[in-house]
């Protein structure tokens, strides 16, 4: 049996998916699951049966729900749609598609717009965190067109400004879920960081890669894949997540000197099993928080490289990654570097399709 839903697929930075009202999807994990699994087309390579890119940048959506809140206009939930197995994640939030929460809401009437731009305060289901988002409105509707660019996208559009608010501790409840900021695991040191999402920090030279390495070198490693995916199990156990083999979290970061005079640092992002081709805006954050914790490996390379100097905060911070470049603005509480109040970054979306998609109904659940 076939049905459809309203939709609307956007490009929010660097990740596309569809954007659906809360209200049009089953109430229960199971039904609503069931639904995106096919939404997408799960369970091949290609997801050639739906809407999915065949990659995880490609195959995510997110769920937008007016909020009870009252200090947010609307609920985010983001869902992570396996590729070639049946499953939907809901733990990890997706910085780079909550970059079209925004001009979603407003298109689709949750969020009246004001004249020049709106902000629409988000509440993300996933971390239980406020986020701000700052959409261009300068004629009353969202303006998608501008001079912004960010890497991994092509040409340019209009700058939507994220402000992620007390992102320490997002799943974990804690900045240092080991309560360090250095870990041995496999001897190898790392720095486990929880800000916007859980992370694992490890210099790429300690498991003998190159840091500036392309990504489809660093995913036919073998060996050194294996290794992290170890690193990454131990760590999610320490960090109190229990057995993180079924789940996204934490997310591995591979760390380097940065290789331009105006870098902070350098990153490579698992996602987790296959190395992103940009950078996670979550994945951003962490590491934007981390430069300032003393003693954790983003500070240390950052010290090493010059970039930093022992003692004093930094407040504007660039990632490289294989795309290019990502700013951060780190926003600290009185020059604490454990106490973040916000973090700030500009991003971009497009909306490509208004419409119905359609989809096949389980049989278990008529």
């Amino acid at each position: 049996m076939m049905n459809s839903i309203p939709c609307m697929i956007m490009r929010g930075g660097t990740s596309r998916g569809p954007f659906i009202h809360m209200a049009d999807l089953p109430e229960s994990v199971e039904a609503r699951s069931e639904v995106l699994l096919d939404l997408m087309g799960s369970g091949h390579p290609l997801q050639v049966d739906g809407i999915g890119g065949g990659n995880s940048l490609t195959s995510k959506v997110a769920i937008v729900g007016r909020s009870s809140r009252r200090d947010a206009d609307v609920d985010y939930l983001f869902a992570q749609v396996d590729i070639t197995e049946r499953r939907v994640d809901y733990t990890p939030n997706c910085g780079n598609m909550l970059s079209a929460v925004g001009p979603f809401a407003i298109e689709t009437g949750l969020v009246a717009p004001t004249y020049g731009e709106t902000r629409v305060r988000v509440f993300n289901l996933n971390t239980q965190r406020i986020i701000e988002c700052f959409v261009p409105t300068p004629r009353g509707r969202v303006e998608y067109e501008g001079e912004t660019s960010i890497s991994g996208v092509p040409g340019s559009a209009a700058g939507i400004r994220l402000s992620f608010l007390d992102v320490a501790g997002a799943k974990t409840g804690a900045l240092l879920p080991t309560g360090k900021a250095l870990d041995l695991i496999d001897g190898v040191e790392v720095s486990c960081i929880d800000a916007a999402t859980p992370t694992v920090l490890i210099r790429a030279a300690d498991l003998g890669v190159d840091g500036h390495a392309d990504p489809a070198v660093l995913d036919a490693d073998a060996a050194m894949l294996a290794r992290l995916e170890g690193i990454r199990l131990e760590a999610g156990r320490r960090m109190g997540m229990g057995d993180v083999s079924q789940s996204v979290l934490p997310k591995p970061i591979l760390l380097s000197a940065a290789s331009s005079g105006d870098g902070t640092l350098c990153a490579r992002y698992f996602v987790p099993h296959r190395c992103h081709k940009a950078l996670a805006v979550t994945g951003a954050i962490a590491l934007g928080v981390a430069v300032n914790v003393p003693g954790s490996i983003a500070q240390r390379l950052a010290l090493d490289s010059g970039r930093t100097e022992a003692g004093r905060s930094l407040e504007s911070i660039r990632i490289e990654h294989p795309s290019g470049h990502l700013d951060l603005k780190v926003e600290l509480r009185g020059g604490n570097p454990m106490d973040i109040a916000r973090v700030s970054l500009i991003r971009t979306a497009r909306k490509i399709m208004d419409g119905r998609l359609f989809y096949r109904i389980p049989d278990a659940l008529h």
